[in-house]
């Protein structure tokens, strides 16, 4: 999953970045109105965690342009503006949630994970095999043991599960794992893959690699070629 925040304190940006990222979400962070309009139109992401107090470009302004291009990006507002009518401009301009700071990170993590799981039109819980994924607690089992993962393997795992059966190239999980300013090869993606695959082993999950594609995580009893 990939998250972009928009929030012009460096300190507050940098919290919420480093939590989010250790699980295992991929994070961009914008500092202007206008970065973040920018961003918006030039890339791809899950979710955004927008400040209404942004310079340049006000936060209800960026999310009026957001919803003007029909993008259905759910938007987390996050602002010491507190005020009612505020909450209200917000919410009638297409936000998904709001919350006013001082916050708590375990609470934003929570609202994340509904906000992204909810965009998805997953369930909480994923079954494949014998393996369960909570996407409420990030948590994966197998055989109803916990399974040890990293966060760039439980974001692996995580983005493979809801796209079980599909063909999922590597270039698509770079893009969904990384954020801005970091370097992650396909040497690097093939890593993690092999890493994750060895510790599914046991559950009777697998990982195909289609050469020259990508990576397809195969639904039980099924014979069928992976979906472009």
């Amino acid at each position: 999953m990939r998250i972009l925040i928009a929030e012009d304190d460096p300190i507050i940006a940098d919290g919420i970045s480093r939590s989010l990222r250790r699980g295992g979400y991929a994070v961009d962070c914008a500092h202007t109105g206008v970065d973040a309009d920018t961003a918006l139109m030039t890339g791809s992401y899950d979710l955004l965690i927008l400040d209404l107090g942004l310079p340049k470009l006000p936060g209800l302004e960026v999310l009026k342009r957001l919803r003007a291009r029909k993008s259905q990006v759910p938007v987390l507002i996050l602002t010491a503006l507190d005020g009612t009518s505020d909450r209200v401009k917000g919410l009638d301009l297409g936000a998904d949630d709001y919350m006013a700071k001082p916050f708590e990170l375990a609470e934003l993590e929570a609202r994340v994970r509904a906000l992204t799981r909810r965009s998805a039109g997953t369930t909480p819980l994923i079954e494949l095999g014998q393996l369960t994924y909570d996407q409420v607690g990030r948590v994966a089992l197998i055989n109803g043991q916990p399974l040890d993962l990293s966060a760039r393997e439980m974001g692996l795992l995580e983005f493979l599960l809801t796209r079980a059966g599909r063909l999922v190239s590597k270039d698509q999980l770079v893009d969904h794992l990384c954020g801005w300013g970091e370097e992650v090869s396909h040497n690097a993606i093939e890593v993690y893959v092999h890493r994750l695959r060895k510790k599914l082993e046991s559950g009777g999950v697998h990982i195909v690699t289609v050469r020259g594609l990508g990576y397809c995580l195969e639904k039980p009893q099924d014979e069928q070629r992976p979906q472009l």
